[in-house]
C-alpha cells in the first residue's frame, strides 16, 4: 500500500484568550488533536460550521499558522520540522486558493505579473519566451483567453477572478491544492463552474485537494472522503456517499438535516449557538447543543474511532444510538 501524500498527526494549534479586545490568562484550542491522512489525487471535504478550526487547520499544515503540537508529514517528511529554506523548496508542492478572489490578487499587478510571480520565484533560469507560453496556457487551462494577461484584477468579475487565482495556483502543478472556501462568495451558477474546473484541473495534474465548504451539495459533489469538524475537532470521517447516507454523530446529521431543510447548511444547525473561541464545553464540544447528550458526555470527549470500515466517529453514544453496527 503507497504511503500517504499527506499525514496529519494529533495536530493542535492555540490561540491567547482574549474578552472584550483585552488579552487574558491562559489560551485555547482552535484545533485540537487532528489526526487524518490525504493519498495522491484524493479530494478530502472539510465542512463545519464558521468557528470550527477549518480555515485555521489547512492553515497550520501550510505552515501560516504557529502549531502548538503533532507532525504534518509531507512525503514522509515532517513539514514542521524544515528551516525556512527546505521549506521554501516544498511550498511550490503545496498551494492555496482563497476564499475572496480579488484580496487575494494584487490589484496593483496585471495579470501577466500575477502569473509569472511563481515562475520567476522558482523557476528563474526560465526564459522570457517560454514564460510568455506558460502564462498563455495557464490561462486557457482555467477558461480565459491568452490576450487577458494585459489586464488588472478589477477589470474581471468575482468568477474570472477566482480562475485566474486558480491558474496561479496551479502554475507550478502541486501535489497538493488547498481550497479555503473558493467558492462560497460566488454566484451558484458560478459556483458550479469553478467546481467542474477544480475537478478537470485534478484529473489533468494528478493533485490531491483538501476543499473547505459550508455547502453540503458542493462536498458531496467533489469529495471522496469528509471529515467533520466541530469545536476544533474532528467529530465523524468517511468515505462520501457513507457519509451523506448513513451518518453517525448528532452534528453530522443535524448538518445533513439543515441542508435538507434550506438547500445549504449555514448559520446554526442545532439547538443554541456554537461555541465561541475557548467556550466549548467540557468533554464532548457538542453536548450542549445535542440533543442526544447524557451527563457523561460532559466529562471526557469522546476519542474517533472507528464504527464501520473507513468510517470514524467521535461519540460516546454512537453504539447505542445506531443499533444495527
Amino acid at each position: 500500500m503507497n504511503a500517504p501524500l499527506l499525514q496529519v498527526e494529533d495536530l493542535a494549534v492555540r490561540f491567547p484568550n482574549r474578552r472584550r479586545g483585552t488579552l487574558t490568562r491562559g489560551s485555547f484550542a482552535a484545533v485540537d488533536a487532528v489526526s487524518f491522512t490525504l493519498a495522491a489525487g484524493e479530494t478530502l471535504g472539510l465542512v463545519g460550521e464558521s468557528g470550527s478550526g477549518k480555515s485555521t487547520l489547512v492553515r497550520a499544515i501550510l505552515r501560516l499558522l504557529p502549531v502548538d503540537r503533532g507532525r504534518v508529514l509531507w512525503c514522509g517528511e515532517d513539514l514542521l520540522a524544515l528551516d525556512s529554506r527546505s521549506l521554501r523548496r516544498r511550498r511550490r508542492e503545496m498551494q492555496i486558493v482563497f476564499q475572496d478572489p480579488l484580496a487575494s490578487l494584487d490589484p496593483r499587478m496585471t495579470v501577466r505579473e500575477i502569473l509569472a510571480e511563481p515562475l520567476q520565484i522558482f523557476e528563474p533560469g526560465l526564459g522570457r519566451g517560454e514564460r510568455e507560453r506558460r502564462i498563455a496556457a495557464g490561462l486557457e487551462r482555467v477558461g480565459l483567453a491568452a490576450d487577458m494577461a494585459g489586464r488588472f484584477p478589477h477589470e474581471f468579475s468575482g468568477g474570472q477572478c477566482q480562475r485566474i487565482a486558480i491558474a496561479r495556483a496551479v502554475m507550478l502543478a502541486p501535489k497538493m491544492l488547498v481550497c479555503d472556501e473558493a467558492v462560497s462568495s460566488l454566484d451558484v451558477s458560478i459556483q458550479g463552474q469553478i467546481v467542474n474546473l477544480l475537478a478537470d484541473l485534478q484529473r489533468e495534474l494528478g493533485m490531491a485537494m483538501i476543499f473547505i465548504s459550508h455547502n453540503l451539495s458542493v462536498i458531496r459533489h467533489i469529495s471522496h472522503r469528509v471529515a467533520v469538524l466541530y469545536a476544533g475537532r474532528i467529530v465523524e470521517q468517511a468515505p462520501g456517499d457513507l457519509l451523506f447516507n448513513a451518518a453517525l454523530h448528532p452534528y453530522t446529521k443535524a448538518l445533513l438535516a439543515a441542508e435538507a431543510l434550506l438547500g445549504t447548511a449555514p448559520g446554526a444547525t442545532a439547538a443554541g449557538d456554537p461555541p465561541g473561541a475557548g467556550e466549548a464545553p467540557r468533554g464532548c464540544g457538542f453536548s450542549n447543543r445535542c440533543a442526544e447528550a447524557r451527563a457523561a458526555c460532559s466529562l471526557a470527549a469522546p476519542a474517533l474511532e472507528s464504527a464501520r470500515p473507513d468510517q470514524l466517529v467521535a461519540c460516546h453514544r454512537w453504539r447505542e444510538l445506531s443499533p444495527g453496527l
